[in-house]
């Protein structure tokens, strides 16, 4: 599998992580409310594959959203710096072909 295509699978899974994280936040005064839960996965191919689940207990955890944000908007830009990385050395490739 190409580093590219391994990178936007992380990139993926980080903006899920993101999106669920500001999900919890923003209807943690809800009454009744369960959290979302990202589950995920390595793929033998290479990347990873996330799904999201709901908690088994009613309530929020606001730090452990919170930091989720935090830690998924570093793992975005890892794999972002990844890719741009695969594509600079691509480039570069091509320039001592060319």
């Amino acid at each position: 599998m190409k580093v590219s295509t391994i990178a936007l699978s992380g990139m993926n899974a980080a903006v899920t992580r993101i999106a669920s994280a500001g999900h919890n936040i923003a209807n943690a005064q809800t009454p009744g409310f369960r959290r979302q839960l990202v589950q995920q996965e390595t793929q033998p191919q290479g990347g990873t594959q996330t799904r999201l689940a709901t908690a088994e207990g009613e309530g929020e955890d606001l730090a452990t959203d919170l930091v989720e944000e935090k830690q998924a908007l570093h793992v975005f830009t890892a794999n972002l710096r990844m890719a741009q990385a695969e594509s600079q050395m691509l480039g570069s490739l091509l320039d001592v072909r060319a």
